[in-house]
Formats: C-alpha cells, structure tokens, sequence
C-alpha cells in the first residue's frame, strides 16, 4: 500500500529520526532534493561542508565521540567519488558512517550513455570500502535495509554503509505502513569456554601483558578492571589511547613500533589483545619488521576473521570487547601476584620516550604541555610531524580524546573537518586540531565551515613550508627533493578573511598560552606556527 499524498523526504527523514540519526552532514544537489524536503523542521540538524570527502571527515570525527554513525547525504557521481576517501578512512579504523546518496535512473545503469553524474558502476565504488552497498530498486526496501545498516553498527565490526537511491525510487509512492524499527541485538560475549580457558592462562602466567586498540574504546572501565586484577601492563595503540588515564601505573601509552614496547611484550608470558588489528600502521611504523608476540595470544575481537590476521589467536575470544573482559575479570578467582607490572609498564614509558629523536621528543612535549594546560582536550590529526610524534608517545585523557589519519589509510586532509565533527559532538570539550599547512590545504576551505558552525575548534597548523615528511624521506634516500616545497598563505590573515581569531606565536610557552586563552574564549581560532619553534 502506498499513501499519494506523502512526500518521500520527510518520510526518509522520520525512518533515520526513528533510528536516533539528529545530524547530517552534506552538500545539497539536484539530485538529492528530496532529502531536503522537510529537513528545516525536522529537528535534525544538517551541517554544510565545503567538499563531499570534508562530510565524511566531519562525519568520522562525530562517530568517533558519540559511538553512534555519522551520517552523510551525497549526490551521485562526484558526490560519492568525493567522500570515497573518506569512508575507506573510516573503514580502517572501524568508524561507523552512512552515506545516503542519490543514483541515476535505473533503466540508464552501465548504458554509458552519459547522463549527469554517471558512474559505470557506483555499488563497485564503494563495495571495497563498506560493510555494504545497496542501491534500492523499490522504495519500500529501504526500512529494511536501515536496520541492516544499523545492526552492523551496533553488533558487527563497525565500517561504512552506503545506501543509494535511484532518481526514478525517489518518485515511488510512499508506503502507507512503514515496519517498525528492528530491534537490535547487543554484540555477544565470547563462548564460555574460550572465556575460561583464556582466563586460566593469563591467571597462571606471571608476566601478562593487554595489547588494546580503537576496539575496545567503548569498554575503558572492564579493562581497567582486568589489567589491575592480573597486574598486566597495557600497551595502548594510537586509537586505544587514554583507555588507562596518563597517570595510571600499568599504562603504557606508547607505539609498539618502539624497541622498548617491543621488549616488554617480548618478555611476557601471555598476552591479551583486545580490539587490535595488530596492524603494522600501529605495530610496524618504521617498517622493520613486526613484533614477536609470544603465545599464548588470546584475542577478544567482534570479527571471526581478525583472529587469523597478522597474528592468529592461540585463543579466539569472538564477541564483544565489554562483555567478555567482565566475563574474564569474573573468572580469575582471586589471582595472586607480585606487583611487578606497574614496574615494568613504568620502565617501557621511560625508555620509550629516551628512544624518540630530539625533534619527536620536542614535539611529544608540546602535546604533553597542552595537555597539562587543557587537562581534558581533544586532539585530532592529519600526518604531520607532532601528530607522528603522538602515536609514539602521547599519553591521552580519556578514550576518543586522541585520534588522527596518520595510521590505518592514512589520509591528508582529515583533521580540520574530523575536529569540527567531534566538537559537534561533545562541544564543552576543547578540540585541537592538528595539522600540518600541506595536509590543511587539502581541506582548507572548511575553516568556512568552522566559521558557520561557530564550534571552539582551536587550529594548531605545523608550518614548515613543505611536505616536510616525504622531502626527509626523500633526502634520506639519496633523492633531490621536488615536488615537496610549497608556498603557504600568511595563515593568520586568511583566518582573519574568514572571521576567525588568529595568532602567530614566538616562543612555545607563548604557543600553549594561546591556545589555552582560546580555550576559554569558547570561540574557534586558529593559531600558526613555524616548525623552529618546537
């Protein structure tokens, strides 16, 4: 049954209101009209980037503080090719995303015929950097596959979904009767006995030792819980970062890239991984080879495949990071040992930060020094030096409170429109963006939309002038540099054209007090600075 007198926009917009969605973020096109029928009085609130791939950035840095999908409206072609860097982001760091966008008659797909933002193929676009593509062919699936979207986010490992919507779906009837929203069913605990058996084995070892990634960021207070009853250091990837607060004892808020993480995990006599690729992005920065991780290696990961990637699990732990750590703290019955972790977690953080050069070194002081000044801050990153300073050894306040582009696809251009999302999300938390001033080009014209959204972002941009990364690495092997130079605006008057507060400080401690001034401004600033100065 359909109802002729519905319009199909309002009825799209009650299905996502329905399922929790109260922000989108997107760019409006002809094809995408109908989206925008009855947005304004909708109470959803829609915000405008500058570029497709710059929505789904925004959108990535909103899931990542609210643990719920960002959600993007898209037009076809262009559209979907724009924000495509975007969601193969977010699918390497399992950052829940909907894309709703439009898609050409269904009578015209793969004629080639060249009608308005054809694409050969849109489903293969985005098929590899999804957990699903679906292009509707009767209006009336569309509930149907929401719930299937929204049951990956909430119990499935969780990556992009993308939804399109053919231009000749858009005129169907509205159905009369619309199913009510599924229910959704919580991710599951490990089996029992893997549960037991994973628990016998760290119980008996007298070295254990947590490996915990961006998987296991919702589940902070059940880690915390485990790691203390088993006296197990935890060594925390760049997306588990602030999953033990800095002055927690058995935190270890290092790269495992490092020799002395590296020597810690070596000497341990079981190990737990919980929500970790154990990828080389993370474990492999410098691309020498990956770590030696001793069994027993028990795993706890939502996805049965992750236990035979990179490092295959002596013990499977399928299920969901909160329950099956509760289920591992209840089962060690009283554990004795010694409380030699806090000892050996201390001695890795120490080494590890000798380890750093003297320009990381000078740069994991900045962050440690806004840190201090912003106790609570949120720092977002591109690939530039301060962040890649970071992942070695930045020591986060909280979980989500550190997060980049600078591991996983390891994209340019994130952290603007990412920072402007997560305070989106959490607006009494200061952000910080981090960025260097080639990857802040790459997305430069969202500093309009920091100035729209009017959002505290503080804009720390790295200046040195170049591509500064690849032209050391260059030079390191034995190639004359070239294409790496780059000529940059006076980033204090371009913040100013567009409104922005501004500075240009001289000295570090200057640099923190700017930024700390901003903070309680409550305004969006950005504040340049030259790579002498840290």
């Amino acid at each position: 049954m359909a109802d002729p007198g519905a319009r199909v926009g309002p009825w799209i917009l009650g299905l996502l209101a329905e399922r929790g969605v109260d922000t989108v973020f997107g760019i409006p096109g002809v094809h995408t009209l109908p989206l925008y029928d009855g947005l304004a009085g909708s109470g959803i609130r829609h915000v405008t980037p500058r570029h497709e791939q710059a929505a789904g950035f925004m959108a990535d840095g909103y899931a990542r503080v609210t643990g719920t999908p960002g959600v993007c409206f898209v037009i076809s072609g262009p559209g979907v090719t724009n924000i495509a860097t975007a969601m193969a982001q977010a699918y390497a760091d399992s950052v829940p995303m909907l894309v709703l966008s439009s898609a050409g008659h269904r009578r015209d797909t793969g004629l080639g015929n060249g009608h308005l933002h054809e694409l050969a193929d849109q489903g293969g676009v985005t098929a590899g950097i999804t957990a699903f593509s679906h292009t509707l062919q009767d209006l009336a699936e569309l509930p149907g596959v929401l719930d299937r979207a929204f049951s990956v986010f909430a119990s499935a490992r969780p990556r992009p979904v993308h939804i399109a919507i053919p231009l000749d779906v858009w005129t169907q009837p509205v159905p009369t009767r619309t199913p009510p929203v599924a229910p959704l069913a919580a991710p599951p605990c490990a089996p029992a006995d893997a549960c037991r058996s994973a628990a016998e084995t760290l119980g008996r070892a007298s070295r254990p030792l947590i490996l915990a990634g961006g998987g296991a960021r919702r589940s902070a207070s059940a880690l915390r819980d485990l790691a203390e009853a088993l006296d197990a250091p935890v060594v925390m990837t760049v997306n588990g970062r602030g999953l033990l607060p800095p002055a927690h004892p058995l935190g270890i808020p290092a790269s495992p890239s490092l020799d002395a993480v590296r020597r810690r995990i070596a000497e341990s006599d079981a190990v737990l991984a919980v929500g970790t690729e154990i990828g080389p992005t993370d474990y492999d920065m410098y691309e020498t080879g990956m770590p030696a991780i001793p069994s027993p290696l028990a795993r706890i990961d939502v996805e049965p495949g992750q236990m035979l990637r990179n490092r295959s699990a002596d013990i499977p732990l399928i299920g969901d990071a909160h329950a099956t750590l509760g289920t591992l703290h209840g089962m060690l019955h009283g554990r004795a040992h010694d409380r030699a972790g806090a000892q050996r977690a201390g001695d890795a953080r120490t080494t590890a930060r000798d380890e750093l050069g003297a320009p990381m070194q000078s740069a994991a002081d900045l962050l440690a020094r806004l840190r201090t000044a912003l106790p609570d801050v949120r720092l977002v990153g591109d690939s530039t030096l301060p962040v890649y300073a970071g992942n070695l050894a930045y020591a986060a306040p909280a979980p989500a409170t550190w997060f980049n582009s600078a591991t996983g696809y390891g994209t340019l251009g994130y952290a603007l429109p990412a920072a402007i999302g997560a305070a989106l999300a959490e607006p009494a938390r200061p952000v910080v963006c981090l960025v260097g001033d080639g990857g802040l080009h790459y997305t430069l014209g969202e500093l309009a939309s920091l100035r729209q959204t009017g959002v505290p972002v503080i804009v720390l941009v790295w200046n040195n002038r170049s591509f500064g990364e690849i032209k050391t690495a260059m030079t390191a092997q034995g190639i004359t540099p070239a294409g790496v130079d780059l000529v940059t605006p006076d980033f204090t008057t371009l913040a100013a054209a567009y409104g922005l507060d501004a500075a240009r400080p001289d000295s570090t401690q200057a640099l923190v007090d700017a930024v700390k001034r901003a903070a309680e401004a409550g305004t969006p600033a950005l504040i340049a600075f030259d790579e002498a100065l840290v």
